[in-house]
């Protein structure tokens, strides 16, 4: 079976280089394979062209006739794996859960979850005007509906 195959050569690629992991593996209805795959340290042209080489020379076309597709995930993309936010602490993210928005700064990443802080304006308590406080949020993968790296120029 064509998916099978492709999934083994797929994991003998990324224990060539372990620091790249799947993201997106479909085949279609005619053979047209389109791998999306991530990288604890981003992904090059050539990390792309090393998986694209491994699947292509031990497939054999004369068996079954095949197109492939090698991407990254490109930065604009959500984040699906937990270990794409792990390469993301630092960097701000944009998260919607099931009964929230979040924009913050993703401090830390556990096996459950991650946590992101920000700052936000609130009336002060006494008198007028607004004080500038810090805020956390503590958001378990599994209540997340979208998260994105917020890119910023």
């Amino acid at each position: 079976m064509l998916q099978e195959r492709v999934e083994n050569l797929l994991e003998e690629a990324f224990q060539e280089n372990n620091s790249l992991f799947l993201i997106a593996l479909n085949i279609s209805d005619q053979n047209h394979i389109t791998v999306v795959i991530d990288g604890d340290k981003g992904v090059t042209v050539s990390d792309c062209v090393a998986v694209s080489r491994k699947i292509e020379g031990e497939l054999d076309e004369d068996e079954v006739e095949f197109s492939l597709e090698i991407a990254s995930s490109g930065a604009t993309e959500p984040l699906i794996l937990p270990r794409q936010y792990k390469k993301n602490i630092g960097r701000t993210l944009a998260v919607q859960t099931n009964s929230n928005k979040f924009e913050g700064q993703l401090q830390e990443v556990s096996k459950d979850g991650f946590t992101i802080v920000w700052q936000e304006r609130e009336p002060k308590t006494v008198g007028k005007g607004k004080v500038t406080v810090d805020k956390e949020a503590s958001i378990a993968f599994q209540d997340i509906v979208e998260a994105k790296v917020v890119i910023t120029f």
